[in-house]
């Protein structure tokens, strides 16, 4: 597996999206897809306190076991718990992180993320929060979620001498999503940080599972009610011309998906979630396509060319 850098973490570049835990799936086939991600060579485990009310980061820690210090975790903080659990004050910073490290059963979070923007809140001071959980050794990195490029850059200014900076963005971003494209990624580039896409397979719509005209798989998000929006027959029929160059290639729609964001700037990991073993295998293999600038060219002149709503 190959591995890229997020600030002195080193990631493979396939991670393990946990969202499903606890909500989706429970503590049984919660560690299934965790000792399937392990099998497979991934080290990144990407959770948020919100997930699953919690149980995300739970059933992740009971999985890993006496296997933790053999992967990251990464995890999240600040959007709604409850009333008391929300945001990004110095307060809440301080009881977000000893939650995620109690449920979590371990002593450290190795990237913690702001999981998204405060607007009630300098970034100073949430910066100034976070480095002392830096310093203190209970977290090694700190990243954030869902900025703007101007967010990034205001985060950037507001660092204080020696402190820590925000060393990754973690957005929405796939082949029918592609707004970071515009001023986030680039601000990526030029200032050093990480990109973690997240919903990489826009809700399963770029598995290859879905086709029009087909009833939606039982058990996918899309019967589920969870994400209907990307499943629209334009975008239908984008996914059928991305499967048909895929397949002109030897290779699936998932190893498309997967492989065209390894190759784009800045990114470090493709957070793919899974309910299943199965699932895990397949987003682990399916970033080793390792695409030319002629494969790149012809996915773009696709994307470009086939009408679809991002």
């Amino acid at each position: 597996m190959e591995t890229r850098r997020i600030g002195s973490l080193e990631v493979s570049v396939a991670g393990l999206g946990c969202n499903n835990f606890g909500w989706r799936i429970d503590a049984d086939a919660s560690a299934a897809a965790v000792n399937a991600a392990l099998d497979a060579g991934i080290n990144f485990f990407d959770t948020a306190d919100i997930y699953g009310a919690g149980a995300s980061e739970e059933f992740l820690g009971r999985a890993l076991e006496s296997r933790r210090d053999e992967v990251l975790i990464a995890t999240k903080f600040g959007m709604k718990m409850d009333e008391q659990r929300r945001g990004a004050s110095p307060e809440y910073v301080r009881r977000a992180v000893e939650d995620s490290l109690l449920r979590l059963e371990t002593d450290r979070i190795d990237l913690y993320q702001l999981h998204q923007p405060d607007p009630e809140v300098p970034i100073a001071e949430t910066l100034g929060a976070l480095d002392d959980l830096v310093r203190a050794g209970k977290v090694r990195e700190i990243g954030c979620s869902n900025f703007s490029g101007d967010q990034l850059r205001a985060a950037e200014a507001a660092v204080r001498a020696g402190g820590g900076r925000f060393v990754s963005v973690q957005n929405q971003y796939s082949l029918v999503h592609r707004e970071p494209e515009a001023d986030v990624i680039p601000e990526c580039v030029r200032a050093g940080i990480a990109f973690l896409p997240y919903f990489p397979l826009a809700n399963g719509l770029l598995t290859g599972k879905y086709r029009r005209g087909q009833p939606l798989p039982e058990g996918s998000r899309a019967r589920d009610g969870f994400g209907p929006k990307v499943f629209t027959d334009a975008n239908l029929a984008l996914v059928e011309s991305l499967a048909d160059f895929a397949v002109a290639h030897g290779h699936t729609m998932l190893e498309l998906a997967v492989s065209w964001l390894a190759a784009q700037p800045a990114v470090a990991s493709v957070i793919a979630g899974a309910k299943t073993p199965e699932q895990v295998r397949a987003n682990a293999s399916a970033a080793s396509w390792r695409l030319a600038a002629a494969d790149l060219a012809g996915i773009e002149e696709i994307l470009t060319s086939v009408p679809h709503a991002q």
